[in-house]
């Protein structure tokens, strides 16, 4: 029961650090919003940071699944990382706390912010390693340095984050944007 009491803080809390953003949500708002007292509140969560903690660890972990989920559907190397930057990337809009939390200067200064930057950072390029290493073996792709080349990849999807995420895209603009990059990366710039 008090697992369920929690989750239902973190839906509410997810919600308005999403509308307001983490500065401007304060704890009587999301007790307001998890239909709780304040007090109640203090009894699973010492702080708004701790209950942004929770937000923040719930949003990566769906994205995660989401993008392992999907990435097991595919066959091909190229598919796989196809689908891995397009879940990301779209996981981005969808989980917006998650987002802030990982470029939000402000934020960094929380230190559980930072432990979550490096796991992400870290996950996300073991992920990459391990499709284009995949891709190496099966002759999808040449013969790189694997976690050079994800690191690569990392770098160029957290340069396009910004400019995709913040501009009012449709979704087939967006789609192409995303194939653009990947065809430049597949095939270089060289005619």
């Amino acid at each position: 029961m008090k697992h369920d009491v929690k989750e239902s803080i973190v839906v509410a809390a997810q919600k308005i650090f999403q509308r307001f953003g983490f500065r401007k949500t304060t704890m009587d708002e999301i007790a307001y919003a998890a239909r709780k007292s304040k007090s109640s509140l203090y009894y699973y969560f010492k702080s708004k940071e701790e209950v942004f903690q929770a937000v923040v660890e719930k949003e990566a972990i769906v994205l995660r699944n989401e993008i392992t989920s999907k990435v097991s559907e595919c066959s091909s190397s190229m598919d796989k990382l196809r689908v891995y930057i397009f879940v990301r990337m779209d996981g981005f809009k969808n989980w917006g706390n998650f987002y802030e939390a990982l470029k939000d200067d402000y934020l960094s200064n929380l230190d559980f912010i930072e432990k979550i930057r490096v796991k992400y950072d870290k996950n996300e390029i073991d992920s990459i390693t391990q499709i284009i290493q995949e891709g190496i073996e099966n002759k999808e792709f040449k013969n790189l340095n694997a976690a050079l080349t994800a690191k690569t990849v990392v770098i160029a999807m957290k340069g396009l984050e910004g400019p995709l995420l913040l501009e009012k895209e449709t979704v087939n603009n967006f789609k192409q944007q995303i194939n653009d990059m990947l065809e430049i990366l597949f095939y270089g710039i060289c005619a």
